[in-house]
């Protein structure tokens, strides 16, 4: 990155966005915001290198506090999950802090290197919006400023799910299939997109069904039920699938993005919300990785440490019982780049996990087993969206 004089431009126009929402209320598609269209203090536009989508990208002055600003408009007020697409060709990070209106959603957001600055990747945030116009920031925290910008995606769940319709009729769930706790031994029930999917899609009082009074997509998972052949445990859960109805089952490459809001209302020692899981490639059965959340509001990062086994944990923020949060799990650039309620963490990839292809996982795998049909984990969905890029 070099000094360049300043330039500004301002936001006149937008396209939409390639991503595609897998499951979530129902909703405008995701908006793209170019970052030709935004208006720039110490950088300039450039077209030096390639990948990059539109006529250009902003090249920013190696200075702390240079920033790109967009104007975004949200149709309705919501949860914006906000994707950053990058490239940072150098060996450092470089940091930046993402405002919404002026009010920091994600301070110190780390943005690694990637292979060159002809290779992209994204980082993705999400935030309360308000109806209307809304400024979102990106200003460079370091000396190096930020990393070079190519757009943002801004996608926003509105709220007001339908309390009198099946989960299908608020999420879009004819991209996933249901694993229940119930079942024969070994072989847990599972319920295909088919089923799942509409207003009078599934539904099950005991394990599956929306909440009447919030509308939220609930699941509630025993500690006594029936597991899989790889388990201990029992689970309520979401398992991604393909438009044609096969297994999801994507390679490290690219940009994967799972985000979710959520509130665990109960659970007996912890509950696994997200899982980013081995689909084929080898033998392993493991996980990627798992989040999960702790009866004492800790949540933490499993993290595989090779397709062998050994999981490391990391802690990465504290919700309290009850209390609605958000996360947004990225795989890209060959790493785990993680966000809870707007602060990231990032982790390296290890190299025995390229030979796998990879599907996510949401909902309720409870991480305790008893023979109490009583005590468990439930958990509550309020927006879910899944993109592939």
């Amino acid at each position: 990155m070099r000094f360049h004089t300043r330039l500004s431009a301002l936001i006149v126009a937008a396209s939409v966005a390639v991503f595609a929402p897998v499951a979530t209320p129902a909703h405008a598609a995701p908006i793209r915001y170019e970052a030709e269209n935004a208006t720039i203090s110490q950088g300039i536009l450039e077209t030096l290198h390639t990948g990059y989508s539109g006529s250009s990208y902003v090249n920013s002055d190696n200075v702390t506090g240079s920033y790109v600003e967009f104007t975004v408009t949200a149709a309705s007020a919501g949860t914006a999950t906000i994707t950053i697409r990058y490239a940072n060709g150098t060996a450092v990070d470089r940091p930046s802090t993402v405002a919404l209106n002026g009010s920091a959603i994600a301070t110190g957001l780390s943005f690694p290197a990637t292979a060159n600055w002809d290779t992209w990747a994204s980082k993705a945030v999400t935030a309360p919006i308000a109806a209307g116009t809304s400024k979102i920031r990106i200003t460079g925290t370091t000396a190096n400023g930020p990393p070079n910008l190519d757009y943002l995606d801004v996608d926003v769940a509105a709220g007001g799910l339908n309390p009198n319709v099946a989960p299908g009729g608020n999420f879009n769930l004819s991209i996933w299939s249901l694993q229940l706790p119930i079942g024969s031994p070994g072989s847990p029930t599972t319920i295909q997109p088919a089923q799942l999917k509409g207003p009078n899609g599934y539904t099950n009082p005991s394990y599956f069904w929306t909440d009447a009074n919030d509308g939220s997509m609930t699941f509630w998972d025993p500690e006594a039920g029936v597991t899989t052949p790889n388990s201990n445990y029992a689970r309520t859960e979401l398992r991604e699938m393909n438009a044609n109805g096969s297994a999801a089952d994507w390679t490290l490459s690219g940009n994967h993005t799972l985000s979710a809001r959520l509130r665990v209302v109960s659970v007996t020692k912890s509950v696994c919300v997200g899982q980013v899981h081995l689909g084929s490639g080898g033998p392993s059965t493991k996980p990627l990785l798992e989040l999960y959340y702790a009866a004492n509001g800790d949540i933490a990062l499993g993290t595989e440490n090779s397709p062998d086994g050994g999981q490391t944990r990391h802690p990465v923020g504290h919700v309290a019982l009850g209390t609605q949060w958000s996360y947004v799990i990225n795989i890209s650039g060959g790493r785990i780049n993680l966000t809870i309620n707007g602060t990231t963490t990032s982790y390296p990839i290890p190299s025995s996990f390229n030979q796998y292809r990879q599907y996510f996982k949401a909902g309720d795998y409870n991480q305790s087993s008893s023979s109490s049909t009583s005590n468990g984990a439930k958990v509550k969905f309020y927006a879910l969206n899944v993109s592939h890029g």
